[in-house]
């Protein structure tokens, strides 16, 4: 699924933006034909549309046009697909999102067949409502491909180069710098050495700065986004503090994520031991280096944390609340909720998926086998306040961080931006070989608030349940991240002494524009949510 291939195409072509990301897409005369019937071979009884009358979801589960054979290597089950067809998958689709999605009653009831791919008709299965901002009240309803989303829930598995982009201005003149990179990748290898704040020039011979003819644009976005290993990509980039441009080439490769990067501790000026970790996906093997971080910072006897969210766009809920539990430690969490789930009003005593009694998410103490052995003691710092820093991509698993910890009285500090708003998340829910992403929860903390549909803001508004202390702060693009000196950072450190916001420090965001914008820092869509496992995963 290459979603990310459309972001520089979109701001340069605006008009095409519904039709490169497949929603207005409809199909045409549709699949038509007979459902499958593994004694008859012809179960055509009902098949037609009759709006609102929804035959179970399970009726058309794992009917395929084209099934799956073998062994699925993620769960080493054989494949469930059985013979069917596009109407199967449609009508699976259709009842599904009646019976599991949050907001069923605001889905425009539309005829399966009409459609010729599940994808497509799957666009239209949510609500267009907006929020109180104006924002579409659901921006987190998609698809990837079963054997993709494995690898990147996993373990973050994906094909690329070890570097994260941030696009600060998508139109020319464009502004697009290395966010931050991965150990260990071709980005950061010997002699090419990509850094933070690196600025784009030139990709494969196009100017990224003010190239907008649509061959131009198009080999931005294929050069920077590869949908493979294998492809090559020569950038000229200029280095913060370098006087003259380089050039650099980099093949793409697979690319295992580390989650967890830079923990370290800082001296406050009063002198204390302050922690500070990036955590960047909420995704398995995150557990250990979260539990070593921890330690670590520990055992250096911190006795505050900078925890720094600002790119983390969210993931295994279950991974969220360990490392709230971590901070917060056994007093404050000690039979709290961390996050209490609820349905849509079909299911208001169980969980629509694995058919279990709802009982809230507790702080979870214990290892769960994500990527350590299940059921060891977690660390913790037993803190009563942290700071987090939080930028646009700071999303719903982060979120469900910052509301967690506030449930049990610890004080959160934001310093950064408002963060993206999603106090939803699903079950990620294979079928046919494509796993769909549909919003079916959401969820309160402690004290019963889960509502932050336009995110959490710095800068305590008394109005705003959603208001946090704390101070707005640009990305700084030209410090490394864990840099004292960065703009986020050295004004959590600053306020932590004087309890009052520093002066605006917004260099290196932008180039021109006299009010800097944060931009858009791409990850991959499945790393922006909140996720329950499917039972079979587990």
């Amino acid at each position: 699924m290459n979603v990310h291939l459309s972001w520089l195409r979109m701001a340069s072509h605006l008009s095409c933006m519904l039709l490169l990301t497949g929603l207005t897409a409809c199909g045409g005369g549709g699949s038509g034909g007979s459902l499958l019937d593994d004694r008859t071979g012809n179960f055509n009884n009902n098949s037609a549309w009759e709006p609102g009358v929804f035959k179970p979801a399970s009726d058309f589960k794992n009917r395929c046009d084209a099934p799956r054979s073998g062994t699925d290597p993620y769960t080493g089950n054989s494949y469930p697909d059985r013979t069917g067809n596009t109407l199967a998958e449609n009508n699976w689709l259709r009842s599904w999102s009646n019976e599991t999605y949050l907001w069923y009653d605001e889905i425009i009831d539309t005829d399966p067949a009409e459609f010729d791919e599940p994808t497509l008709y799957f666009q239209l299965l949510k609500t267009y409502a907006l929020t109180p901002s104006g924002a579409p009240k659901d921006q987190f309803h998609f698809t990837y491909d079963t054997a993709e989303w494995n690898a990147l829930s996993g373990s973050g598995v994906s094909a690329g180069y070890g570097v994260t982009w941030a696009i600060i201005s998508a139109l020319p003149p464009r502004e697009i710098r290395v966010a931050y990179t991965e150990p260990n990748t071709p980005a950061t290898a010997e002699g090419i050495d990509l850094a933070r704040g690196a600025l784009v020039l030139e990709i494969n011979g196009v100017d990224a700065v003010n190239d907008n003819t649509e061959a131009g644009v198009n080999t931005l976005n294929d050069g920077l986004f590869p949908s493979d290993t294998g492809e090559n990509i020569t950038l000229v980039v200029q280095d913060i503090g370098a006087d003259e441009p380089r050039t650099v080439t980099l093949t793409s490769t697979t690319i295992t994520s580390t989650p967890v990067q830079n923990v370290r501790t800082l001296e406050s000026e009063s002198g204390e031991t302050v922690g500070y970790l990036l955590f960047n996906d909420h995704i398995a093997t995150s557990e250990d280096l979260l539990i070593e971080a921890i330690d670590e910072l520990s055992s250096a006897g911190a006795t505050q944390l900078v925890l720094d969210l600002r790119y983390n766009g969210g993931g295994l809920l279950a991974i969220a609340s360990q490392l709230a539990y971590m901070v917060a430690g056994d007093v404050a969490t000690s039979e709290q909720v961390f996050y209490n789930i609820s349905f849509n009003d079909k299911h208001p005593d169980r969980d629509p998926v694995t058919g279990q009694t709802l009982t809230p998410i507790p702080f979870y103490k214990q290892t769960l086998g994500f990527s350590t052995a299940t059921g060891q003691p977690l660390p913790s710092l037993n803190l009563q306040r942290v700071y987090i820093l939080t930028g646009s991509g700071t999303c719903s698993a982060s979120e469900a961080i910052i509301n967690g910890l506030r449930g049990v009285g610890v004080e959160v500090i934001q310093m950064g931006t408002s963060t993206c708003g999603k106090p939803y998340g699903f079950y990620p829910t294979d079928n046919c070989g494509t796993t769909y992403f549909t919003v079916q929860f959401k969820g309160d903390n402690a004290q019963g608030f889960g509502e932050y549909s336009d995110g959490f803001t710095p800068g305590s508004n008394p109005a705003d349940a959603a208001s946090l202390p704390g101070c707005s702060v640009a990305d700084d693009y030209l410090h490394a991240l864990g840099d004292p000196a960065e703009a986020r950072l050295a004004a959590a450190l600053a306020y932590h002494e004087t309890g009052e916001c520093p002066g605006a420090n917004t260099a290196g965001l932008q180039k021109s524009a006299p009010k800097p914008a944060e931009g858009y820092v791409h990850k991959p869509e499945a790393l922006r949510n909140i996720i329950l496992l499917p039972p079979d995963s587990q």
